[in-house]
């Protein structure tokens, strides 16, 4: 369990450096984006993963973790919509945006933890590819909620479903990173 934390907190660094770097370069545009365009984004970001498993062939050279990184980073943008609704213009400055970032990740964390314990780290026994799976049925959840307008029955709302997405990507980033140093 020490080296799961040690290896998702190196993840989380090197996405939260991303989102930071990010923002020095466009500022909070992202927030007039709604909710369902950041699932679309997230979506397509999963779906060229699942094309660059799939195919022998690849014609843009970013891999599989740049696009991990932005479903971490595009996940985390959309449970700070949810918390603060979508905006006209964006309305945050860099220091905001970290403090929020963090809150949402350390949510996703402290989550993970109790989850791995329960689970017995079975993650780490499955594929890269089923990672990539859940994430996308995972979207697939999400769009289906965000068609009911946000309404369901039984299961658990779009935040769970992005908490979940974020540590599948985290996941499958801890397993491209230990096949990269094999």
């Amino acid at each position: 369990m020490e080296l799961t934390r040690k290896e998702y907190l190196k993840i989380v660094s090197k996405c939260r450096e991303l989102f930071e770097k990010k923002m020095k370069d466009y500022g909070a545009a992202w927030r007039i984006l709604r909710l369902p365009s950041l699932t679309d984004q997230i979506f397509i970001k999963a779906q060229r993963i699942r094309s660059l498993q799939i195919n022998a062939i690849q014609k843009v050279e970013e891999g599989q973790e740049s696009e991990f990184i932005g479903i971490v980073n595009y996940s985390l943008m959309g449970l700070i919509q949810i918390d603060k609704g979508i905006a006209e213009q964006p309305d945050l400055d860099l220091s905001k945006a970290l403090q929020l970032y963090d809150k949402h990740q350390e949510i996703i964390f402290d989550l993970m933890l109790k989850k791995n314990h329960d689970y017995g780290e079975a993650w780490r026994e499955m594929r890269v590819s089923s990672l990539t799976d859940l994430i996308l049925q995972k979207l697939l959840r999400v769009k289906q909620i965000e068609e009911n307008k946000g309404e369901t029955l039984v299961s658990e709302g779009i935040d769970a479903n992005y908490h979940d997405m974020v540590n599948y990507a985290v996941f499958a980033l801890i397993h491209l990173n230990s096949e990269k140093n094999k």
